[in-house]
């Protein structure tokens, strides 16, 4: 069975919002994760809110080079978990039909890499409840935003994580990996 994996970039107060505050952390270590995440992931899951703003950016990056990340995004099948989005116009992008706890248990039983989803919403908080999730990585940035309160989209997941990795960058970014525990 596939594992779907989210990654969510988020600050110490709890901000997950217009990561723009990374950029400064997006380092030789944080690119190496990035590709090693990416390198077994074969499908892209995400929300309305995190296609909206992904399908702006990426296909404006140049592909040539390897270093924006660009090909993969562009070119990997993509999964949309909406019910207005009705004709992607993002290069390999697929509206997820019916429910949505279905069809994402559908999409883990299938033939494939890992499924990897970016964002923290109301997407990640009903696969968590639904037990879909199998790593939960925070890459959590010594920078407060101070517009916290520990993110409006952290406040409905109830429930218990285990710690199954850490890294610790030079930069004082943090990887924390959890795996939701059972409900």
């Amino acid at each position: 069975m596939r594992k779907l994996i989210n990654s969510t970039y988020i600050t110490l107060d709890g901000v997950i919002e217009n990561p723009m505050w990374t950029a400064p952390y997006f380092d030789a270590e944080a690119a190496a994760l990035a590709a090693a995440q990416t390198e077994t992931a074969d499908a892209m899951l995400m929300g309305r809110a995190t296609y909206d703003g992904m399908s702006v950016a990426w296909p404006a990056m140049d592909e040539s080079d390897p270093t924006t990340g660009a090909a993969y995004f562009n070119n990997v099948k993509k999964y949309v978990a909406s019910t207005t989005l009705t004709d992607p116009s993002w290069n390999n992008t697929e509206v997820l039909q019916g429910e949505l706890t279905e069809a994402v248990a559908k999409l883990k039983a299938a033939e494939g890499g890992d499924i990897i989803q970016y964002g923290f919403g109301s997407v990640t908080q009903q696969l968590i409840a639904a037990g879909l999730v199998d790593v939960v990585r925070f890459w959590i940035h010594p920078v407060i935003e101070g517009t916290g309160n520990f993110s409006p989209a952290l406040k409905d997941v109830k429930g218990g994580f285990d710690l199954i990795d850490t890294k610790v960058f030079g930069n004082g970014v943090i990887i924390a990996d959890y795996r939701p525990k059972a409900a």
